[in-house]
Parts: C-alpha cells; sequence; structure tokens
C-alpha cells in the first residue's frame, strides 16, 4: 500500500502515469477516498501524472484527532505532499471537501500550481451546521447504518437517487459510506465548524474552474456563483443532472471538463 509520511502524518496515495508529464492531484469529498477519481484516472494517466490520495483522518491515511483535521492542516499537508513528491507546478482538483482544500491552496500556495478545479464545493462558512452536527452526533455514537439515507440526500442528487442507469453507483456509494466507522464523524465536524475564506478569494491569481451540480443540496449552483463572483478570472461550469460528488455522479461530464481545461493549462 503506497503511503508517505508528510506533515506529521501518513498519507495513502496512488501515483500513475509518465513521471516527466505535467501533474494532476486529486482531492476527494468527505467519507470518500482516492477511488472517488478512478474514472479520471483511467482517462488521463496515459497522458498525465495523475496523483490521487487519501486525506488525513479518512480512508487508508493515517488517523488523526479532531483538533487536527482543520483546513489548515488539510492545506499544509497537501503542500508538503506536492513537495515530497516533486508535483509542482500542479492542476489540483478537488470535489467538496477537496474544493475547500483547493480554494485555500489557489490563495496561499499558488506558486506551486498550474491551475485549481473544484466540484461541488464552497468558500462560506457552513449555512447547514446545526443539521450536519445532528447527524455527527449520531454518526459518532452509532456509525454510518442510522444516517445513511441522511447522508446520501446530502451527497446524491435525485437523478444518482432514482435513475436506474444509475443504479450500480448508488450501490458503490452506499457500500463505502457504510464502511465509515464512528470515527469519520471527527472530520466530518470539521466541516461543519470550518472557517469561510470568502476574504482570500481576491489572492487566487492561478487559473480556477468551479463546478456546480444542478442538483447539489449541499452546495448549490449559488455557492459556486459566489466563488465566482470573488475570483473575476475564474470559469463557472453548471452540471446538468449531478449532484454533490461529481466525479461519481457523472464522471464523462467530469472528464470533459478536464480534458477542456487541460488543453489550456497543461497539454500532453
Amino acid at each position: 500500500m503506497p503511503t508517505i509520511d508528510v506533515n506529521g502524518t501518513t498519507l495513502y496515495y496512488e501515483d500513475e502515469g509518465p513521471r516527466d508529464a505535467p501533474a494532476l492531484l486529486m482531492s476527494p469529498s468527505m467519507f470518500f477516498d482516492a477511488r472517488m477519481f478512478q474514472a479520471q484516472a483511467d482517462r488521463f494517466a496515459d497522458r498525465y501524472r495523475v496523483v490521487r490520495y487519501d486525506h488525513r483522518g479518512q480512508g487508508r491515511s493515517a488517523r488523526a484527532p479532531r483538533e487536527q483535521l482543520d483546513y489548515d492542516t488539510h492545506t499544509a499537508d497537501v503542500v508538503a505532499l506536492i513537495e515530497a513528491l516533486g508535483l509542482a507546478p500542479v492542476v489540483f482538483v478537488g470535489n467538496s471537501m477537496g474544493g475547500f482544500i483547493g480554494l485555500r491552496l489557489a490563495a496561499r500556495h499558488g506558486d506551486l500550481l498550474r491551475s485549481v478545479v473544484v466540484m461541488g464545493t464552497s468558500a462560506d462558512v457552513e449555512e447547514q451546521a446545526d443539521q450536519m452536527d445532528a447527524l455527527i452526533e449520531v454518526l459518532a455514537a452509532h456509525g454510518m447504518e442510522p444516517v445513511l439515507e441522511g447522508v446520501l440526500q446530502f451527497m446524491m442528487g435525485t437523478t444518482t437517487l432514482t435513475d436506474p442507469s444509475r443504479a450500480e453507483v448508488l450501490k458503490g456509494v452506499r457500500e463505502l459510506l457504510l464502511s465509515r466507522g464512528p470515527e469519520t464523524a471527527d472530520a466530518a465536524w470539521n466541516i461543519a465548524h470550518r472557517p469561510g475564506v470568502l476574504d482570500e478569494l481576491g489572492d487566487i491569481r492561478v487559473p480556477l474552474v468551479v463546478v456546480a451540480g444542478t442538483e447539489d443540496a449541499t452546495y448549490p449552483p449559488e455557492k459556486s456563483e459566489q466563488i465566482v463572483a470573488g475570483v473575476p478570472h475564474a470559469e463557472l461550469v453548471v452540471m446538468e443532472n449531478t449532484g454533490h460528488v461529481h466525479a461519481l455522479e457523472n464522471p464523462e461530464a467530469v472528464n470533459a471538463v478536464l480534458e477542456r481545461h487541460l488543453a489550456e493549462v497543461a497539454p500532453a
């Protein structure tokens, strides 16, 4: 199992593709892991160096206490990972939680980046913190099963929840979520109580693509529009029939966005 020690923790990562090619670094959503971006690795690893990783405290990375799962720490982990693997300048791709990190990287560490693509994310404080806290309390005490349906409503769009053509995607997400133990409540708490970075958006100078899902109940398109309003050069992409977990719910559409963006910033 490939792991690396950085910033006082051990991160699981997968590193595919030519080492001398432009690098993509992919950061998953809460509860998910590097497997979230399998379709993107399959599409791009023939031409790009594709690195996917699990956040500290989640997936196959080392566990950490709640106070070490804040977003300044997650951002520092990624800076250390980029430097340790020699990925700079890298195209950073983040979905939801990965997007929180991507915005912080873009504002604070632009010298390490070619560009950033964020999907289903927010630069604001968490407006659903009370609702999340109730879910987190049950998750911490009893694990995922009692809150599974509520988490699915957060994560999946209506199309994914109801369209038979996405039944396998939904089945896979259910199985993955049920594998998550009570310790994931600590990571979820840090989402609910994270500081916003609206005041840092003006510091972003690298190319930024912001992808919104029309069926995202967690961070609807208005949250993406808010980011673009703070970063005038950013591009907004609105993805139809997509909830909160773009890379899994609509992988071909995500791949199309990345193909077009990479042709502009990092042609292979």
